[in-house]
């Protein structure tokens, strides 16, 4: 029969077991968490965002105070800027064309701010809607084309005698509708110093004058003065100087000053301007 070994003895065993180093665990770095942090905020944020449906992708930008991305909230101050800008510029275009019109039509009416052409009557009719106008194209001188202006003149003047014809037109009145047909001035005729039904005539520019010819009033006060653009309704100055319009014994056209009484002839450089046979006609 084998016979048992000899037990030894555990205490001596655990002595002779060779030693096991243990190391402390190393501290967690708080960077670390922060990032572990970040990071789940950061899939949390994207799950959320990924469970509705349509969301925008989110930005990588961070969001101002207000909530608004830096980069929208740039364009959008260049946009702002950009608007500002023209509008700016557009009112300070206006305020001074506002100033300039102003400027033209300052002070008392004068003679000197109607606009008078020579022009050639090209076709006439009559108006389709109203017995007494006529409808003329009249060339005077335009790149545009001939003007339509109507005329009350149906009953003093036949269309024969419309044909062909060299007049002077009022050139900057403010256009005006006559039974739906808008007229662009108007003729400038005499009437008999005894009123209409003793007749009316056109008034003549000088021969050998051409479509556009400016007509001036006689004088160095205003010889040399320019016209306004267009006549402003609102301060009558047509109606103001048309009472001392008239013609002379000479059957020329003429303004006599009010206030003065000197005597200013409408001229071309070829001539003066008259009617036809009326003496101390009024001009209209």
């Amino acid at each position: 029969v084998p016979t048992a070994p000899a037990l030894v003895p555990l205490d001596s065993l655990i002595e002779s077991a060779p030693k096991v180093e243990r190391k402390a665990p190393e501290p967690t770095k708080k960077k670390a968490k922060k990032d572990t942090a970040a990071d789940a905020k950061s899939e949390t944020a994207v799950d959320s965002k990924a469970a509705v449906p349509g969301a925008a992708p989110v930005k990588a930008e961070a969001s101002g105070s207000s909530g608004q991305p830096k980069e929208k909230k740039e364009k959008k101050g260049k946009k702002e800027g950009a608007a500002a800008a023209p509008a700016g510029e557009a009112s300070g275009k206006k305020a001074t064309g506002g100033a300039a019109a102003a400027a033209a039509d300052a002070g008392e009416p004068s003679p000197a701010m109607i606009e008078l052409r020579v022009g050639h009557i090209v076709d006439v009719k009559k108006h389709p809607d109203a017995d007494g106008l006529y409808v003329e194209q009249i060339d005077l001188g335009e790149e545009t084309g001939p003007r339509t202006i109507v005329s009350g003149l149906v009953n003093y003047i036949p269309i024969e005698q419309m044909q062909d014809k060299w007049l002077i037109v009022v050139a900057n009145l403010k256009p005006a509708s006559m039974r739906g047909v808008k007229s662009y001035g108007m003729v400038l005729c005499a009437t008999h110093k005894d009123g209409k039904d003793k007749g009316i005539e056109i008034v003549d520019p000088p021969k050998g004058c051409k479509p556009g010819d400016r007509i001036y009033f006689e004088g160095e006060k205003y010889e040399n003065v320019e016209p306004v653009s267009q006549l402003n309704p609102k301060k009558k100055i047509f109606e103001t100087i048309q009472p001392n319009f008239t013609t002379l014994e000479t059957r020329e056209a003429a303004w006599i000053d009010p206030e003065t009484k000197t005597v200013h002839r409408l001229l071309t450089k070829l001539g003066p301007c008259s009617a036809p046979s009326f003496v101390g006609a009024s001009l209209s």
